[in-house]
């Protein structure tokens, strides 16, 4: 009894205060899970283009080559298409973004501020836009949410319900309202258990990944498979976009911040595919074009793969459209739980409070 009464007040106390930040997390991820979508409905002239399934990854190469010789050093990154965009962009160094025809290099305009919407949509998702401290305070709210508020909610609706299972998934709608509110939280609560548990634990890594990739390496096998090397370096970087690579596409170029930096060329299996496993590929070259690395996913260690599913995972697209769908529901859910659970402690206080006065 007293380990019930233990575990139903840190369910109550820590779903008051840490469930808020889960609750505004869960919006803010549900709302983004479209983005794709929404990016390419309310910027059409930015991002889409009519004939790309009939362009080769040859013809991005191409334009992507003539555009950095165009701008040369002002440029910070290079973004090919992939995902909803279908055009190709560059950040430029003094913070700016312009998106090109895929095709000719035509110039389309400057990054909208829809498009902006959603990148701080991301920044607030994962940070709550706090300085510096904001990723854990989200990152520990998740973790505390996943161990405290789930774990504890399970264990609360198990042995309330462990003799008739049955009753545990029952809403009495004609019911008083208060049995109607109890009802949703329990029903909800254990409904979306997995969904919620997956989610936040998947969330949790963006904060703590260094953690959770020292954990995942148990997994490695004693004789990891040796990565793949260049044997030449590359003459330029012209002759690493005009070298294309049949099992992966080019989707992003990172230049170097000065000096001492390198070049980053980023790869995916698919650009446009959003269901299944993350496959990526990752090219570093120094300044003076040495290689510097080169990972693989083929060849890569057991926990850096799995590590690499935690994104398609937390928003749902390992599972194409019915995960994106089930992850925008789960992450109104927190928001559901924490209504329904303040309710419920305020009809208690009001009870209480009533048992006092008639006492007396």
């Amino acid at each position: 009894m007293a380990l019930g009464n233990m575990v139903r007040k840190i369910h109550l106390w820590v779903g008051i205060t840490c469930g808020l930040v889960a609750s505004i997390s869960g919006i803010s991820g549900a709302m983004y899970v479209w983005q794709p979508e929404l990016s390419a409905a309310l910027n059409p002239e930015l991002l889409k283009m009519k004939n790309i399934d009939n362009l080769e990854d040859a013809v991005f190469f191409k334009t992507a080559a003539s555009l950095t010789v165009t701008h040369s050093d002002s440029i910070s990154k290079i973004f090919l298409p992939y995902r909803e965009q279908q055009t190709i962009s560059i950040a430029f160094k003094n913070g700016k973004t312009n998106y090109y025809n895929s095709e000719n290099g035509r110039f389309l305009g400057e990054k909208s501020t829809s498009i902006l919407f959603f990148e701080d949509l991301l920044k607030f998702h994962r940070t709550l836009l706090i300085p510096k401290i904001g990723k854990y305070v989200t990152g520990t709210s998740t973790i505390i949410f996943l161990l405290m508020i789930l774990l504890s909610g399970i264990y609360i609706w198990y042995k309330t319900y462990s003799a008739n299972l049955k009753n545990g998934f029952k809403i009495k709608w004609k019911s008083k309202k208060k049995k109607i509110n109890f009802d949703l939280h329990k029903v909800l609560g254990i409904s979306f258990f997995i969904p919620l548990l997956t989610i936040a634990f998947t969330g949790a890594y963006f904060t703590y990944n260094s953690y959770y990739k020292k954990a995942l390496s148990v997994l490695d096998s004693k004789t990891i498979l040796k990565q793949e090397t260049q044997t030449n370096n590359p003459s330029s970087l012209l002759a690493i976009l005009s070298n294309s690579d049949k099992s992966y596409a080019l989707r992003a170029i990172y230049y170097p911040k000065d000096a001492n930096d390198n070049y980053r060329f980023r790869y995916i299996e698919s650009r446009f595919k959003t269901q299944g496993l993350r496959k990526t590929k990752e090219l570093t070259v120094s300044t003076n074009l040495k290689t510097v690395s080169l990972t693989d996913y083929k060849n890569d260690a057991t926990s850096n793969r799995i590590a690499s599913q935690f994104y398609p995972v937390h928003i749902g697209e390992i599972a194409g459209l019915f995960g994106r769908t089930l992850v925008f529901i789960s992450g109104l859910i927190p928001i559901t739980l924490y209504i329904t659970g303040f309710r419920i402690y305020l009809f208690k206080k009001r009870r209480s409070k009533k048992l006092l006065v008639d006492g007396n």
